[in-house]
């Protein structure tokens, strides 16, 4: 049996990269999904690689409403909401020095704002569902210094954080809150920070040589996690951060 059969779900951030690699393995695994993303053409398009029921819908995480309607789709379509994935996420690379108003305006927008309105909306769904799973997605900047990230660090630390929180507050509601701090992965946002350096193929080189186990994190190893949160296996699993790094943290 699918061990996420009958999981009404909603990814955010799932044209691309982790979300991708995530809708497209709880989708194998039985779970009905809802992509939201702000590109609702990279969406559709990975929405037609799953033989499963999908929802598409074009969100921007940063507005309350938006969000609001996208819980109220899976609501409406599905009579109820089982997971939320908050995987929408913007970084830049910079200290506190050098990344302006504008950049770090955006990253906690998206990162921070994002996961606050997608918690916001679904919990209260998933509780009057019977309970639920929520997964954010943090990362290894949020628990270890890392070089140039110095507003991404600072975003994720805050969804670390409020995960935590938000666990405890919940956890009566039959609510679990978790999040991912994954390590580097190889994602068309790798690409985009490391083309703002001199030397791309470098910048690359370097962040692939951070990793103890000397490669990138793949998205399907984020997928894999994401999928045991969401299941009910992880039942005891409450306001925890699991770790994908490669062995980052483990210095």
């Amino acid at each position: 049996m699918e061990r996420l059969a009958g999981k009404r779900t909603i990814i955010t951030g799932a044209g691309s990269g982790i979300g991708r690699a995530i809708a497209l393995r709880l989708a194998s695994e039985g779970a009905s999904i809802v992509l939201a993303d702000v590109d609702e053409e990279a969406a559709e398009s990975v929405a037609n690689e799953i033989d499963g029921e999908t929802l598409v819908h074009k969100t921007d995480v940063t507005r309350d409403g938006d969000v609001e309607t996208l819980v109220g789709l899976a609501v409406s379509e599905w009579g109820g909401l089982d997971v939320m994935v908050n995987n929408a996420g913007v970084g830049v690379a910079g200290t506190a020095v050098t990344t302006t108003e504008e950049e770090y305006e955006r990253v906690m927008d998206v990162c921070v704002r994002g996961t606050f309105l997608g918690m916001r909306h679904a919990i209260p769904a998933m509780a009057e569902s019977g309970g639920g799973s929520v997964i954010n997605m943090s990362s290894v900047a949020a628990l270890v210094g890392l070089v140039d990230r110095a507003v991404y660090s600072a975003a994720k630390g805050a969804i670390l954080a409020m995960t935590r929180a938000s666990a405890i507050d919940h956890i009566g509601e039959g609510v679990r809150v978790n999040c991912i701090a994954p390590g580097t992965v190889d994602t068309p946002w790798v690409a985009r920070i490391t083309s703002g350096y001199d030397d791309p193929e470098e910048a690359r080189a370097n962040m692939q040589a951070r990793q103890p186990h000397g490669r990138f994190v793949a998205p399907e190893e984020i997928a894999a996690m994401a999928a045991y949160l969401a299941a009910d296996e992880s039942a005891s699993v409450i306001g925890a951060c699991m770790i994908v790094d490669g062995g980052v943290t483990a210095r």
